[in-house]
């Protein structure tokens, strides 16, 4: 990277050093985090966040990392007047605009379903390194609170769009778990993904992404569906694209920008669905990063 930006200042830090973390963010307005697995970073640069009164965002999917984020910093950062908005990334912040924006004028729910849709899956380092390090037993939303994931995870049919189609799917709930009920009003939100990329995600022979445009994208293919519903009517929001890690850098992006130009509301640890204006945050993003659909 500092090949093709040789502008840019590289600082080097550790998160086991306080002191080498405020000097590295010294003179930020924002700290993306995009350093995983995020157990192990998470909790040090939030703090390093907290201390210089700057903005956090990171790209998490653990949902350990989200819970401990509303659960010891919503406050002091509200205090501090800065915005902690973890997991800002195709899995957690997609999920949570797309319900959003799906839920729209609805004041509450009975359900959201969130299904994605992977022709293949060539997981990154860090995606390796992360699904050894957090050990922690899975969550899901039933019954107006959080509770474990069964075992084994449910599966159910799903009918994707197109390309995909009707595909076997299983419960898979990953940090949209913890941001969705933050914000919207429902008393059950399930997630699931299909089979095909799971087998890639086991297999430790599977290559990582290597790319395949000039924008430096995989050749993969995703598509998020979400469905909320309220009691016979429902309404569904659904985005498609290609390479679920090249999506989240715009995610994270088009975020720090919103929020350094004051096109946000709300301070503390929040859900982009909250703090963003969901449908128009996503059009921003449309086509040249997200295909669209809105229906109810």
């Amino acid at each position: 990277m500092h090949d093709a930006f040789p502008e840019l200042e590289i600082r080097v830090a550790s998160i086991d050093d306080a002191g080498s973390l405020d000097r590295a963010i010294s003179g930020a307005a924002a700290i993306i985090n995009c350093s995983g697995p995020f157990l192990d970073t998470g909790t040090s640069v939030i703090e390093a966040a907290l201390r210089a009164r700057v903005h956090y965002l990171d790209v998490t999917a653990e949902q350990p990392v989200v819970l401990a984020a509303f659960e010891r910093f919503a406050d002091v950062a509200h205090d501090a007047g800065i915005v902690i908005a973890p997991a800002m990334a195709f899995y957690g912040g997609l999920g949570d605009l797309l319900a959003t924006a799906a839920m729209d004028d609805w004041a509450a729910a009975d359900e959201i379903r969130i299904a994605i849709a992977l022709d293949s899956w060539q997981p990154t380092l860090g995606t390796r390194l992360t699904g050894k390090r957090n050990t922690a037993r899975r969550l899901v939303f039933s019954n107006n609170q959080l509770e474990f994931l069964a075992d084994p995870p449910p599966m159910s049919m799903w009918s994707f769009p197109p390309p995909f189609g009707t595909q076997d799917v299983i419960a898979l709930p990953l940090s949209e778990t913890i941001l969705i009920p933050s914000h919207l009003r429902t008393s059950e939100i399930h997630n699931y993904i299909n089979l095909a990329p799971l087998k890639d995600l086991r297999d430790p022979d599977t290559p990582a992404p290597a790319a395949v445009d000039e924008s430096g994208r995989s050749a993969q293919i995703f598509l998020m569906d979400v469905i909320a519903r309220w009691r016979s009517e429902e309404r569904r929001a659904t985005a498609q694209g290609q390479d679920i890690y090249a999506v989240t850098a715009p995610l994270v992006v088009e975020a720090v920008k919103r929020i350094l130009n004051g096109r946000f509301k709300g301070m503390g640890v929040a859900a982009p669905g909250k703090i963003f204006d969901a449908r128009d945050f996503l059009e921003s993003l449309s086509p040249e990063h997200l295909s669209l659909i809105f229906e109810r």
